[in-house]
C-alpha cells in the first residue's frame, strides 16, 4: 500500500491540495510571526520562507513580500520590528495530481485582520 492509499484515499484530490497549501499557510504564519526584520532584511526573509516551504512535496510555489511601506512605519530606535501578519501578503500554491489550489493571506483592512483563504482551484 502506497502513501496515497494509505492516508489520502479518503479525499480527493481538489480536497488534499487546499488542506496541503492550507497547513503550510498556518505553518508559515505561526512560525515566523515575531521574526525579527528590517528593511534591510526584508528581502531575504522573504526568500528564506519561500524557499523552505517549497520543500515540502505538494508545494509547488510560495509568493511573499513583507510590505516595506508598513515595515518603516513600525520602525524603532533598534532598526529593526516584529514581523506581523499586517506586513504579510502570500500565496502559496500547492498541487496534488491535476490539481491546484491557491491558498492566500493578505491583511483587509476593513477587517483589520491577516485574512487567510482560498483564492482559487485550478482542476
Amino acid at each position: 500500500m502506497n502513501l496515497e492509499e494509505k492516508y489520502f484515499s479518503n479525499i480527493t484530490s481538489r480536497e488534499r491540495a487546499i488542506f496541503e497549501g492550507a497547513i503550510s499557510m498556518g505553518a508559515l504564519f505561526h512560525q515566523f510571526i515575531g521574526t525579527p526584520v528590517s528593511v534591510n532584511t526584508a528581502k531575504d526573509l522573504e526568500l528564506s520562507i519561500s524557499k523552505s516551504f517549497q520543500l515540502q512535496p505538494a508545494i509547488e510555489s510560495v509568493n511573499i513580500s513583507i510590505n516595506l511601506k508598513k515595515l518603516e512605519e513600525e520602525n524603532t530606535e533598534f532598526n529593526y520590528v516584529s514581523l506581523s501578519g499586517e506586513m504579510l501578503d502570500v500565496e502559496i500554491t500547492s498541487k496534488v495530481a491535476d490539481v491546484k489550489a491557491i491558498i492566500k493571506i493578505e491583511f483587509i483592512e476593513e477587517l483589520n485582520y491577516p485574512l487567510m483563504y482560498v483564492k482559487k482551484i485550478i482542476e
